[in-house]
């Protein structure tokens, strides 16, 4: 039985239903009472609904986000925060300007946004918050991610432009907000793989003994880095790639497989 599980959350918690499903919780309770650990691992930021999918899963332990710019201990509350360089936010809000792109501004517990569009709407709805138009600089901790949200057609846009940023690039995409692509900058060295090493290393286990369960092109890393690297049916190539097993898809309730599956391990 594996002592820690790493979930992805759009694509691999939470399907098209908008909500992890009573079978998924249901299975992850079971997790949790084997003596399993349970580590949200996502590129969303730890508030709203996410942060409480973090509390449910492990009450008392570390999960990740901001796709590793952040750990937080549901815990003690302590956050370790890896800051996005001044000249790499400016360079980006520049681009996002220039081009007329949607641009996020995140610290570990909050996040800005200055565009009021049908996009900035529907994922602030996504995440379960308000849409409050506010400047970056009202956030009240450092920077930890920058966050392009753009039709899929613009994401190689994006990519290209980012490109001789020193940052972080990766997209990622959501079940409920189809079309649209995530395309996060973070701080070099910073990934979900990276992250979960740090929380292996606390709790004093070899990533061989680990778990993680994705979709998007933003696990890719982790899927290869732990030891049972497990990919969603509606995973892309890169990640069923890196994957050392699939399970269904997250509508039909795959993470529930991949937990079975973990105990097996």
């Amino acid at each position: 039985m594996l002592p820690l599980i790493c979930i992805d959350v759009d694509g691999t918690l939470v399907g098209s239903t908008h909500v992890p499903t009573n079978a998924v919780w249901a299975a992850a309770a079971r997790a949790v009472a084997r003596g399993q650990h349970l580590g949200l691992s996502t590129a969303r930021g730890a508030f709203g609904p996410t942060l409480d999918y973090a509390r449910r899963l492990d009450p008392n332990g570390w999960h990740i986000f901001h796709n590793g710019g952040a750990l937080v201990h549901t815990g003690t509350g302590e956050i370790r925060g890896s800051r996005v360089d001044d000249l790499v936010v400016q360079a980006a809000s520049d681009i996002a300007d220039r081009h007329g792109w949607l641009i996020e501004f995140y610290s570990a517990d909050d996040y800005t946004v200055e565009t009021t569009n049908e996009i900035a709407a529907d994922h602030a709805a996504l995440m379960g918050v308000p849409l409050v138009s506010r400047t970056r600089d009202t956030l009240q901790s450092d920077i930890v991610r920058v966050q392009f949200v753009v039709p899929v057609e613009m994401a190689p846009m994006v990519l290209a432009e980012m490109a001789t940023q020193d940052a972080v690039v990766v997209g990622a995409t959501s079940p409920v907000q189809p079309g649209i692509v995530f395309v996060s900058c973070t701080k070099p060295g910073v990934s979900k793989g990276v992250a979960i090493s740090r929380i292996a290393d606390e709790m004093g286990i070899s990533v061989a003994d680990v778990m993680m369960v994705g979709d998007g092109d933003n696990d890719v890393d982790a899927l290869g880095a732990v030891g049972h690297g497990v990919a969603m049916a509606n995973a892309v190539p890169a990640a069923k790639a890196a994957a050392s097993y699939e399970v269904a898809h997250v509508d039909d309730d795959g993470l529930v497989e991949a937990l079975e599956l973990s105990t097996t391990l």
